[in-house]
């Protein structure tokens, strides 16, 4: 290849590729002082141009201007230098052309070689560029293939791991399956970028419901906190400052439609919806569903509660190996401790609480849409 086939191809990579022909150059000539140094000595201070508009390469040995020479080959004296120049000065860098003859061949393979990398190395960082702005985000993907306890899926150009921890339990896998997943990290590594995706992170619920509800999307209704055990169960919290928008039944949809699309999302996880409060009490009380509550008794210096239920309702509140008591408590940010009625009674559970409870009238924790879509345990 000739110098000017050399610039020809440059000016077509920086046309096609987006790759700063000047950066090629740059590669270029700092590869090119390694090879002279091969042949020249590593003490030997060299560079290497490339002529921008001809192509022509030439390698130059420098040498700093000096008062006593002390290392010939690469310092030269102020007597010597003013030889070749008189205005020369102390301090000054003079360049000796040492061009090797054969130096236009090693410079293509050079070249090449670099064109080659700068390719892979452009390639790379627009895969990366285009997968960073997905972070935090939900996308679809397909099933790849198992890598021991790893499954890896497919995100357009690019596969993503979902590892063993990020896997929603007992969930099966297929090859060619379109799931959809929580992007939790991408990293830039030396042979491209790297993905880590998720099935059982809290945002993902959040991020099918913005996807699924217009109104979260939008910000009418707003998302205040998630408690979610992964395969299992899901705790939500919504509000809008709208009082002509009703959050809870925007999320369920009419007949449980919107919240269903999620729960068949995610295998069949249970969502209880539920609306949020300022008042403790009653985000307590309405974190409890599907139990009804008689009576909540807070202590703010403790950020604790004490629950009052039905007696027949006790098992319903605190859940099956205590999740609906345990998501309750997630979700609200609240130490709760729940008895039942006849409990209460015996052991004078609410004397020793300071005197901020007042019995609730029982709260009707699910609305109609919602009595539809969740089932009691």
């Amino acid at each position: 290849m000739d110098s000017k086939e050399f610039l020809d191809a440059l000016n077509l990579i920086e046309k096609e590729k987006g790759i700063d022909k000047e950066i090629i150059f740059e590669a270029i000539e700092a590869s090119l002082v390694s090879a002279c140094k091969k042949n020249f000595g590593s003490g030997q201070s060299i560079k290497v141009t490339i002529d921008r508009e001809s192509g022509e390469v030439a390698c130059y040995a420098q040498k700093e201007v000096v008062e006593e020479v002390m290392d010939p080959q690469t310092e030269i004296s102020l007597g010597e230098a003013r030889v070749l120049r008189p205005n020369y000065e102390l301090g000054d860098m003079i360049d000796f052309e040492v061009t090797p003859r054969d130096f236009g061949r090693v410079a293509a393979q050079t070249a090449k070689q670099v064109v080659v990398q700068k390719f892979r190395e452009a390639e790379r960082e627009i895969l990366y560029n285009q997968y960073i702005t997905k972070e935090r985000e939900v996308v679809t993907a397909i099933v790849q293939r198992r890598e021991r306890r790893n499954v890896i899926v497919q995100m357009g150009k690019i596969d993503a791991v979902l590892s063993a921890n990020e896997q929603i339990p007992g969930e099966q896998y297929n090859f060619m399956d379109r799931i959809k997943v929580y992007v939790l990290e991408v990293k830039q590594m030396p042979k491209g970028p790297q993905i880590f995706v998720s099935r059982t992170h809290p945002e993902l619920v959040k991020r099918l419901f913005e996807q699924e509800v217009p109104e979260v999307h939008d910000g009418t209704v707003e998302i205040k906190s998630i408690a979610r055990e992964a395969g299992s169960r899901t705790k939500i919290a919504v509000y809008s400052k709208n009082p002509n928008v009703d959050a809870l039944g925007a999320c369920v949809g009419q007949n449980g439609c919107r919240v269903n699309v999620i729960v068949n999302e995610l295998g069949g996880e249970k969502i209880d919806v539920i609306n949020w409060s300022e008042d403790p009490k009653e985000f307590i009380a309405a974190a409890l569903n599907p139990s009804k509550v008689v009576e909540v008794a807070v202590n703010e210096e403790e950020q604790s509660a004490k629950i009052v239920v039905p007696d027949h309702q006790l098992s319903l509140a605190i859940g099956k190996e205590g999740q609906n008591a345990r998501l309750s408590a997630k979700l609200t940010g609240w130490r709760i401790d729940i008895k039942s009625e006849t409990q209460a009674r015996e052991t004078n559970f609410l004397d020793d609480t300071p005197a901020v409870e007042e019995p609730l009238e029982d709260v009707e924790l699910a609305e109609e849409a919602q009595e539809d879509v969740l089932t009691e345990e």
